[in-house]
């Protein structure tokens, strides 16, 4: 529950990274959280409104989860502006992924490399 939890933050970080979220981004995180319960839900509205902040939730993830955290914020976003990049590469950074296991996980997403190595 606790990781399934870290990963809806990390969607909805992504997705918030640029100041705003649009409608691909809306429709990703909704699809995730569809069966929310009224406490889920709640949860979801409070990370809507929270800072935007790759080092704690980072800080937050469990060993051994960092992989399906950082996996969560690309599937919620198309990374096309610096902003979300910028954030992609701050919580790749502080969950200690390295750049090729970074570019390895946007292939499998369908998304363009974060880095080029």
């Amino acid at each position: 529950e606790q990781v399934s939890g870290l990963m809806i933050r990390a969607m909805i970080q992504a997705a918030r990274a640029d100041g705003e979220i649009d409608e691909q981004e809306r429709k990703a995180i909704l699809e995730v959280t569809k069966d929310a319960d009224a406490e889920e839900t709640a949860f979801i509205q409070r990370q809507m409104t929270e800072p935007v902040n790759p080092e704690a939730l980072a800080e937050d993830t469990p060993k051994g989860h960092e992989v399906e955290v950082y996996t969560a914020s690309v599937v919620a976003i198309e990374p096309d502006n610096r902003a979300e990049a910028e954030h992609l590469d701050r919580l790749a950074r502080a969950l200690g992924l390295r750049q090729e296991v970074v570019n390895e996980i946007h292939a499998a997403q369908g998304k363009p490399p974060l880095y080029t190595v």
